[in-house]
């Protein structure tokens, strides 16, 4: 009886040897995590509350300001610059927000909504002032309705891209979806090849970890049974860097963000809200219900795009956004 056993645990070792001598191959090259614009000179920056962060401008000279919004916590604005297009008319703004992207790194203490209002506010202001057309993507939708509340006078009108949630209601549904495939055994294998493989990651101090978290995301992304892409596509959207502590600092109290959001609510200036139209998630079912929210606000589903239209569909999302600024100027100039 003892020897099966002893031949079984040492077949079971030499298996857990294989796997493990497997698993250091297969992740035996580290990701390259490119620097921040705090480490590397030459990325373009700009100026928050207090912060260094990487952006730079597509404009029109004399042009009114529009400010480029992008998701996450934690994303970058690589995937957005399709909106360049709209520089013949505005002088486009595209940033990473303060601990995301290429931007400098902050503790999470200074990553609350405050914080992200207060760049805002501090890139507005050196811009040259409102009136402005707020753009936002995802998170970076819920962002710009809390502008919409902290500072309503200076914004003239809103582009949403499928805002994740804006109220309680829509809070509790979101986390339920995601909390069910973040457990997914893909997204949790990602996770863990991530880890291993990001042990010989080179950099800042959160080099490593935004490597680690920016694969997880991607896998959770990009999962079968996530509708961020289209049915049979892959999520290929994009990205420089992802945040880790920008993600971690919003989803510690994601219902603490809903405070500065409501008041956005009330905004009566023009909204547009798109949606991709393969997206059952935060699509046109959700965005359907968000357009009640607002007093004046319009649906536009993009059709054959996902969660990432600017991607996705660009030319049709440009067409989408510019018939909505010129029917919103004859309406405001009425």
């Amino acid at each position: 009886m003892l020897r099966p056993m002893i031949s079984l645990i040492v077949i079971l070792i030499g298996l857990f040897a294989i796997g493990f001598a497997s698993l250091m191959w297969i992740t035996r090259v580290p990701p390259q995590v490119p620097a921040t614009v705090v480490d590397d000179p030459a990325l373009p920056r700009l100026h928050g509350e207090g912060v260094l962060l990487h952006g730079r401008f597509a404009e029109a000279e004399g042009a009114p300001l529009a400010v480029v919004l992008h998701g996450g916590p934690g994303g970058d604005h690589r995937s957005l610059l399709a909106l360049e297009a709209l520089s013949d008319t505005y002088r486009v703004l595209f940033y990473d927000q303060r601990g995301a992207g290429l931007s400098e790194r902050v503790t999470e203490a200074r990553l609350g909504m405050a914080d992200h209002l207060a760049d805002l506010d501090a890139l507005i202001t050196a811009h040259g002032g409102g009136p402005v057309l707020l753009i936002g993507h995802s998170w970076g939708a819920m962002l710009a309705t809390a502008y919409l509340g902290h500072r309503p006078e200076v914004v003239s009108r809103a582009v949403l891209i499928e805002p994740g949630f804006l109220d309680a209601e829509g809070l509790t549904s979101f986390e339920s979806r995601r909390a069910a495939l973040s457990r997914s055994p893909r997204v949790v294998w990602a996770g863990l090849l991530g880890g291993v493989r990001a042990r010989g990651v080179t950099g800042d101090a959160e080099a490593a970890r935004d490597s680690i978290v920016g694969t997880v995301v991607h896998a959770f992304a990009n999962h079968p049974a996530n509708p961020y892409h289209c049915p049979g596509q892959t999520y290929d959207t994009p990205a420089w860097r992802f945040g880790s502590s920008a993600s971690d600092a919003f989803w510690s109290d994601p219902a603490a963000s809903l405070g500065a959001i409501a008041p956005g609510l009330a905004f009566s200036g023009p909204i547009l809200i798109l949606a991709g139209g393969c997206n059952d998630w935060t699509g046109a079912p959700l965005q359907a219900r968000h357009i009640g929210l607002f007093p004046d606000a319009r649906l536009e589903v993009i059709e054959g795009a996902g969660h990432d239209m600017v991607w996705d569909k660009p030319e049709e999302t440009i067409v989408a956004i510019r018939s909505f600024l010129a029917s919103s100027l004859r309406a405001l100039d009425q």
